[in-house]
């Protein structure tokens, strides 16, 4: 299980945790740290990418000292795996043991875990109008039926108008309809690009589609007049709604809760 952070000063929690400390970002990380910076990189991204420097040095370093079979793991520094969603937790200890630390039975005849669902249609109206009320005023049907607010609508809301039908443009033939049809009739998907696979064959095949696509938006979106959070990091906003798609299409794929905890609450 990596888990990753931009903060050097985590690394004696994420042992702890037995986890392997992953860093990203422009802080110097010790020899302790696997990092982004391997010989084959795209670190300098890593404000528009986010794990997905990562996950690209990862890639590219063709799965270093990892078995075909074994299970990879991500997680944040503030985002966990919980077999079972448990939120009153007071001590590092309680929340060392509630985090999952190898794969529950009922999990090892899939291929993958993500995220449980993240409904993007339940925002309240006043929300959805202060985002873009030009486009709630000439559709108001997106007030009143919820299954109209899909992926592709938030996206727009959140990321730019436009752009997510943009990016399917430039995806392989392969997926672009079927992607084209999820984001369009879906009201959540798998959140945080935080994924369990069961092999690096299967995490491989992933790669191999998803960073391509990127590439190729880049010479739509570029990186100078990306403005904004929504917007700087629309690299890894798109990966994450395609990660959802990819995984579910491709993989006997199971849901697991994420919870979220800041290790910085602990004093260790």
């Amino acid at each position: 299980m990596h888990c990753i952070s931009l903060n050097p000063k985590h690394l004696v929690a994420i042992k702890k945790l037995n986890y392997i400390p992953t860093g990203l970002g422009e802080q110097k990380f010790s020899n302790d740290w696997v990092t982004d910076k391997t010989e084959v990189n795209i670190a300098k991204k890593n404000p528009y990418y986010g794990e997905y420097t990562f996950h690209y040095s990862l890639w590219k370093s063709k799965f270093k000292n990892i078995n075909d079979n074994d299970w990879i793991g991500f997680c944040q520094y503030r985002k966990f795996w919980q077999k079972e969603l448990k939120t009153e937790i007071n001590d590092f200890d309680s929340f060392n043991n509630s985090i999952i630390k190898k794969i529950p039975k009922e999990y090892e005849d899939y291929e993958s875990i993500i995220g449980e669902p993240f409904f993007v249609n339940q925002f309240r109206f006043s929300k959805f109008i202060k985002r873009n009320f030009k486009k709630m005023f000439f559709s108001p049907s997106l007030l009143f039926f919820s299954n109209k607010r899909t992926i592709k609508f938030h996206f727009d809301m959140w990321h730019g108008d436009g752009n997510l039908d943009k990016a399917i443009k430039l995806l392989n033939i392969n997926d672009r309809h079927d992607f084209n049809e999820f984001v369009n009739s879906n009201v959540s998907f798998n959140p945080h690009n935080m994924l369990i696979c069961k092999s690096k064959n299967i995490l491989n095949k992933y790669y191999e589609s998803v960073f391509p696509w990127l590439e190729e938006c880049e010479s739509v979106f570029g990186f100078d007049n990306l403005k904004g959070f929504g917007l700087k990091r629309i690299y890894g906003f798109l990966a994450e709604r395609y990660m959802s798609y990819w995984f579910q299409k491709y993989t006997k794929y199971k849901t697991m809760p994420i919870y979220f905890k800041d290790i910085d609450d602990f004093k260790l």
